[in-house]
């Protein structure tokens, strides 16, 4: 089975550290880019594109400002076209700042099993420096009402190694972010993008890296204390509430996106990856005149996609299956990477017939995950 991804592409105000594609001054576009997103659909389903889904994820962009009614209608019609799993994930990202009343037991009426809270501080001096519209009472009150209206998996996002944050600080919002007992916390240390505010000079200052390294390993310590696994390099779940659309990814499981900059992955021969600009004018253009928005990205070919296995594989716990990597490829991991492993030596190695990286070396994945592209 594959996944869905819908990309709604629209903010109440941007944040100055994100370059995820979304537009601030446009609102007026959200009354019917739902019907875009069912246009699309329908366009994919005849091109080939199958289901059921097993997945369904609403990120952004800010999905929580579209209208429950809208939600209800995309999700119809994606039960009306390719279909949807019986026990589908159905995951909405939410602003704190977005919410009406009643917002969220409509929100679950209309089949949404998951949240995803954008939560990124719990103290209100950083949610005001990162230009934040909610504060965290607002946090708690959210997390509140999502357990009223029924809501069994909520994920919250956190921001580490702020401008002038430290560890002290880091650990304080930790211990008020574990008050709200969520499954699921993801963290994401703070980077600076080019093209975003803070990206241009005169650029914020960031912690070290030796701090950002003694974050990081205070994160692992205090959330897996408090009984989350460490399941990916940013992520963390509690037992069986890993957010199964993004262990797709990392699986490189099919994966169908819609909207305006949103990303696929057809899954078929060695995989190819697709991608739809991120122009929402464009977008709306091309489908109103009956063209495909989706352009291809890359095709895989046999060795590109071991690569790919390899790269998105390590970054989680599970790690790269040996078994299954030679049933996919007809050859072994170590006969592939050979020359990597061996330089690698100490630091990947094979535990219950998986390759992995242990999560400290997570903080230099990046150079060390060059040793296989």
């Amino acid at each position: 089975m594959s996944g869905l991804y819908l990309h709604i592409p629209f903010c109440r105000r941007k944040c100055p550290y994100c370059d995820f594609y979304s537009r601030d001054d446009c609102l007026d576009q959200l009354a019917d880019y739902h019907l875009l997103l069912i246009r699309q659909l329908q366009m994919a389903t005849a091109a080939g594109w199958q289901g059921p889904f097993a997945t369904v994820f609403f990120g952004g962009g800010t999905p929580s400002l579209l209208t429950p009614a809208q939600l209800d209608a995309i999700l119809a019609a994606v039960v009306a076209g390719p279909g949807l799993a019986a026990d589908a994930e159905i995951s909405v990202e939410i602003n704190p700042a977005t919410l009406t009343a009643g917002y969220l037991g409509e929100l679950r009426a209309c089949g949404v099993n998951r949240l995803s809270i954008g939560v990124q501080s719990m103290d209100d001096a950083r949610l005001r420096q990162l230009r934040r519209l909610h504060d965290a009472a607002v946090v708690r009150e959210v997390v509140a009402r999502a357990r009223v209206a029924g809501f069994e998996q909520i994920s919250c996002d956190l921001m580490f190694a702020l401008p002038g944050q430290t560890p002290a600080e880091l650990a304080t919002d930790l211990e008020r972010l574990l008050e709200l007992r969520t499954e699921h916390v993801s963290i994401y240390g703070l980077s600076l993008e080019e093209g975003t505010p803070w990206g241009r000079d005169p650029r914020p200052a960031l912690p070290e890296q030796e701090t950002y390294a003694e974050m990081y390993e205070l994160i692992h310590h205090r959330l897996t204390t408090a009984g989350y696994g460490h399941y990916e390099i940013s992520n963390f779940a509690r037992p069986g509430a890993e957010c199964r659309h993004n262990l797709g990814y990392w699986r490189r499981t099919a994966c169908l996106g819609l909207g305006a900059g949103a990303h696929s992955f057809c899954s078929r021969g060695w995989g190819r990856r697709l991608a739809i600009p991120p122009d929402l004018d464009g977008y709306r253009s091309m489908l109103k005149t009956g063209i495909d928005p989706m352009q291809s990205l890359e095709n895989f070919d046999r060795r590109g996609a071991m690569a790919e296995t390899a790269y998105l594989g390590l970054r989680t716990a599970a790690g790269v299956d040996a078994t299954a990597f030679r049933e996919r490829f007809g050859c072994s991991f170590d006969n592939v990477f050979s020359a990597p492993l061996k330089r690698l030596a100490g630091q990947l190695a094979v535990r219950d017939g998986c390759w992995r990286f242990g999560w400290w070396q997570w903080l230099i994945y990046d150079r060390l995950i060059r040793e296989f592209l």
